[in-house]
């Protein structure tokens, strides 16, 4: 990558995170913001302690069924697990299968429609202050938790997905990791982690369980726990999470945070094409 992008990139990046600052400052720390905050518009959860069971049953059985069948139809099988191509595949049939479980949730068990909605000038808006907002939480979070591992000794490689971005040697593999970053996982996990175990935990544990218990599985899932390959990613994932979560609630929107979400994907791929450091 020529140095004028990388450079070009990096200023992009500071005034991002610069601008994030300042609304973290006025939206939700300064004491005017504390004073005026809005009551929260997502109401608590109504359902049974059973249903959170009944979710993450459907949730994961559809995960691994999705997973499974994604390889097999594909024919990517052959290829062995180690393939690129095969794990994106498989990451794809999960992430779906996820959607799926949360859908079969809420049609079958909230008796709730599942129909996606437009996303509505207010809710980009949102969702861009919200990824905006997030990004001088994760740079701080991130930044002393790298260092912190580094104190215990701990690996602070990247994640897989990473290296396979910077090194994606066919283009159809590219675009295909692109999709699932930017278009497939934003809406999968915010609907399974947000709209589905943090809504059903909020109001029935305490509000720092319902806010972290998600959070850390959402973080938990983006390592490679055998290796630690990626571990220096869980605290800023948790964190950005945290703030997901926060937005989800003081908006209710989940396409406030599907937006944000998909917002941070594309830029985490952005600096990785650069070549800053993600």
């Amino acid at each position: 990558m020529p140095a004028v992008v990388t450079y070009v990139v990096g200023a992009l990046e500071v005034t991002l995170v610069g601008a994030g600052a300042m609304l973290l400052w006025r939206q939700v720390l300064s004491p005017a913001a504390r004073a005026d905050a809005p009551d929260p518009a997502l109401a608590p959860a109504d359902r049974p302690t059973v249903d959170v069971f009944m979710f993450l049953f459907l949730v994961l059985t559809a995960s691994f069924t999705g997973s499974l069948l994604a390889v097999q139809v594909s024919g990517l099988a052959r290829l062995g697990a180690g393939s690129e191509a095969a794990m994106i595949v498989n990451g794809a049939g999960a992430q779906l299968g996820m959607l799926a479980g949360a859908a079969l949730f809420r049609l079958r068990v909230e008796h709730r429609a599942f129909v996606p909605r437009p996303l509505s000038p207010a809710v980009l808006r949102d969702g861009f202050l919200t990824f905006l907002i997030s990004l001088p939480v994760i740079v701080v979070t991130g930044s002393l938790w790298e260092q912190s591992l580094k104190l215990l000794g701990l690996p602070v490689h990247k994640q897989d997905l990473v290296s396979w971005f910077a090194n994606a040697g066919s283009p159809w593999l590219l675009a295909g990791m692109i999709s699932l970053a930017v278009l497939v996982a934003p809406v999968a996990e915010e609907f399974v982690f947000r709209a589905g175990l943090f809504r059903l935990l909020r109001g029935r544990v305490p509000r720092a369980v319902a806010l972290f218990l998600p959070a850390t599985v959402f973080a938990a899932l983006h390592v490679n726990w055998p290796t630690l390959q990626g571990l220096v990613s869980f605290a800023p994932l948790l964190a950005l999470a945290v703030v997901l979560s926060l937005a989800y609630e003081r908006t209710g929107r989940i396409g406030t945070v599907i937006f944000a979400h998909a917002c941070f994907n594309l830029n985490t791929i952005l600096v990785i094409f650069s070549g800053l450091d993600p």
